[in-house]
């Protein structure tokens, strides 16, 4: 376990080596110093779990510096001690968000028991914090499902690059091939696997809210920041932040982004306190960023600091061996959190989903799974079980054969025909096709598909 580390301020040189000695026998780190001007400045390096404050000093007080404290970083216990302890400096200290008060002299462990409950409390308010972040975030937790060539291929790559754990890794490969379930496998087997991983969807929020996810706000910060918030970064110290689609980060954000990732720094909104930032970063995207780059839409040095360990994903397709361990394992799982007790898939619906092209890859085999799992009356999936999630995958032409055509029309079709199926109910029709429904925006749009007889459902 990491050393807890305590700052102590006190402008008596015999109190202050005093208490950084006792402390450091208890096994804590240390930084002392003898005004708070100096342990300000110290303070806003971050690392500091705790606060120990002389009350009368010259310069800046002891209350002084508590206030300072609280509004860098509010989850910090601070401890004042004086040697003028009255009830009225005890009730203004803990009025101001002091964690304890305590009076000169004291003994070596009755100075131990208030920081140990200090850091402990702390170390509590973090991880509920972080619990109550990481249920709103809940995602895929499986590890990597799959024994083709291509899958060993990319998890002898996640071997080599969760040791890497300060290098910035680029996820990239097409929609629902499982990025997450990369990002999340490459935490767990890193260093950094004892500490948070918490993942943004860059695509899901505007340039403002987006950069306060990041970098957390102070309270006043804008109209509804009615209180101090952390960030992403603050919350994941030490651990993994996964950036999905990054490439719908406002060009604007991009230059901070940038700076985090170059100067492991930032500042939350409305303050102008520096914070050092200890994460990895893990960055997806199912576009092509390079395009990006070339038009103008993606800063061209926030990619190369992105691209530093780049990991591609196969399409479903390219490994459609994969096919069975990955139906056991949905089944498996459906079993599990709807009470069924499906055995598995006949042979003939093991082929027809192997015969299938998969647009929506991995995503969108696991949401046919459950449906076939939801609606099947016995214990076994067969063909027909599966077959409505697949019709629009049968481009006939008008004389009833196949359709030689390109991929990007069967798309186009398959799309179009999900839609009519569906009403042009926008989401129904992307959980169907195993997208994103910004994905499936961006398509319609590309396409000009729309009801013949009404305008397109917002």
């Amino acid at each position: 376990m990491d050393k807890k580390t305590i700052l102590v301020i006190d402008d008596q040189d015999l109190m202050r080596e005093s208490l950084q000695e006792s402390l450091q026998r208890a096994d804590y780190c240390v930084r002392a110093f003898g005004n708070g001007k100096d342990a300000i400045e110290s303070f806003l390096e971050g690392g500091v779990d705790a606060v120990i404050t002389d009350l009368k000093m010259p310069g800046m007080s002891g209350i002084d510096v508590l206030e300072r404290c609280k509004q860098i970083a509010s989850d910090v216990p601070v401890v004042v001690i004086t040697a003028f302890g009255t009830v009225e400096t005890a009730v203004q200290a803990m009025k101001r968000g002091a964690f304890d008060y305590i009076k000169k002299p004291f003994e070596p462990d009755e100075i131990e028991v208030v920081v140990r409950n200090a850091v402990e409390r702390r170390a509590l308010v973090a991880e509920n914090e972080y619990l109550r972040t990481r249920v709103a975030d809940e995602g895929p937790t499986s590890l990597i499902v799959g024994d083709s060539e291509a899958m060993k291929y990319l998890l002898a790559d996640v071997e080599k690059v969760a040791a890497a754990a300060s290098s910035t890794v680029f996820l990239y490969g097409e929609s629902g091939t499982g990025k997450e379930v990369i990002a999340r496998t490459l935490h767990a087997k890193s260093p950094r696997a004892a500490r948070p991983f918490l993942a943004v969807n860059c695509a899901a929020l505007s340039a403002g809210l987006l950069e306060s996810e990041l970098f957390g706000h102070e309270k006043g910060a804008f109209t509804g920041a009615d209180r101090m918030r952390r960030g992403r970064f603050e919350l994941a110290q030490g651990g993994t932040l996964l950036l999905d689609e990054v490439s719908e980060i406002d060009i604007g954000l991009q230059a901070k982004l940038l700076r985090v990732l170059q100067e492991r720094e930032f500042e939350r909104v409305g303050s102008s306190d520096t914070r050092r930032a200890d994460v990895r970063v893990i960055a997806t995207t199912n576009r092509d960023l390079t395009k990006a780059v070339r038009e103008g839409k993606f800063r061209e040095d926030l990619y190369f600091r992105l691209n530093v360990l780049p990991l591609r994903v196969p399409p479903l397709r390219e490994h459609i061996e994969d096919i069975t361990c990955l139906v056991d394992h949905f089944i498996e799982e459906y079993n599990r959190t709807l009470g069924k007790k499906i055995r598995g898939l006949t042979p003939d619906a093991i082929r027809k989903l192997q015969e299938y092209h998969w647009p929506g890859n991995v995503r969108e085999l696991k949401n046919v799974i459950e449906r076939a799992v939801v609606l099947v009356r016995g214990n076994t999936i067969e063909a027909g079980d599966v077959s409505p999630s697949l019709d629009g995958s049968r481009m006939l032409s008008s004389e009833g054969e196949l359709e030689i055509t390109t991929v990007e029309e069967m798309e186009r079709r398959l799309i179009l025909a999900t839609l009519g199926r569906f009403g042009w109910h926008q989401k129904r029709s992307a959980e169907v096709l195993g997208i994103g429904v910004r994905t499936l925006r961006d398509k319609m749009k590309k396409w000009n598909l729309r009801p013949a007889r009404q305008k397109m459902p917002a």
